[in-house]
């Protein structure tokens, strides 16, 4: 009887395991097959759309987060964030708006130190800054291709942040010049790793994304992997792990180099292999980038960031 009654006991178990374990199954599909759902079809954000990546970081939109709240939990802490932007040839010409913009929207009522790399100083604009706002203006060499100007950013960012932005800021934003605030830009945005989505690959599959799939880049990327395609023309973070994306960064560029080998996106191509295996820990929406020149999307509440509409053969010293 003790037996049998052993025996009972041990079906019963089993079959509980067994339950819970189809249970658990079934609620890991629904929740995966509900997410992979709307990231093909390009449902992304607020309340129709993933706020949340499949490694849990926070997707920002609007309607996700309380700037207010947000904003006096930030006040307490008494931080700068450091913002780098390159203009160089007549890349000049897109300053004034850049500046002029982010004193309207960028991290205001915060302390910003703007880091300006350029190879004709005499051209910075003259735009007031608000209070706590400064600029730091650092000649770099002419170059005589956009690709290299590209990709050289990575080793300027990398020994900016080792010798001079130690002690001098909490976090960090690399930005393009060739943009423009259209509206909020604030600390909903500090975290330790950020990416932001590119305006045109959110709301399509992931094998229409331009990653570099040539093994023999360091870029490479394998058909059938990757997460999202993050832009290069904004990213940023905590000063620590920014540092390490941009030695990574140029570690691997310099290996192309010496193969003769240059990325397909150049050091987009890079930004993009280093998320996939260094997941940000927060996502930007393409609402903190978007281009003039794209159509308009129901997903996209709010302009806060922007590109803007210009002829690239006329403002880039080669094509």
């Amino acid at each position: 009887m003790k037996i049998m009654r052993l025996r009972q006991i041990f079906h019963f178990f089993l079959l509980g395991m067994f339950v819970g374990l189809s249970l658990s199954g079934l609620i890991y599909w629904g929740f995966t097959s509900i997410w992979f759902g709307n990231h093909l079809t390009g449902h992304l954000g607020q309340t129709d759309i993933a706020s949340v990546t499949p490694w849990l970081a926070p997707i920002v939109w609007e309607g996700t987060f309380d700037s207010a709240v947000i904003d006096s939990i930030y006040k307490q802490q008494n931080i700068t964030i450091a913002t780098t932007v390159f203009a160089l040839g007549k890349y000049t010409r897109f300053l004034k708006d850049f500046l002029e913009s982010a004193e309207e929207h960028y991290f205001v009522g915060f302390r910003v130190h703007y880091y300006l790399f350029t190879d004709q100083p005499e051209e910075v604009p003259n735009v007031k800054l608000g209070q706590e706002r400064y600029l730091t203006v650092k000649k770099v060499p002419s170059m005589n291709r956009w690709q290299d100007i590209s990709m050289d950013r990575m080793e300027i960012l990398e020994k900016l942040l080792e010798n001079e932005l130690a002690s001098e800021a909490d976090y960090i934003f690399c930005l393009d010049v060739d943009t423009k605030f259209y509206g909020r830009w604030g600390v909903e945005t500090l975290g330790r790793l950020v990416g932001v989505i590119h305006p045109w690959y959110f709301n399509v599959p992931r094998f229409i994304f331009t990653y570099e799939h040539r093994p023999e880049s360091q870029a490479c990327i394998p058909a059938g992997e990757g997460d999202y395609y993050y832009t290069g023309a904004a990213f940023g973070g905590s000063l620590k792990d920014v540092h390490h994306l941009t030695k990574t960064c140029r570690k691997q560029m310099n290996i192309d180099v010496a193969n003769s080998i240059e990325a397909i996106w150049h050091e987009e191509s890079h930004l993009n292999k280093y998320f996939l295996y260094n997941k940000p820990s927060k996502l930007l929406s393409p609402e903190y980038l978007w281009r003039d020149i794209s159509m308009s999307s129901d997903h996209i509440k709010i302009i806060r960031f922007s590109h803007v509409a210009k002829n690239n053969a006329e403002v880039r010293p080669n094509l």
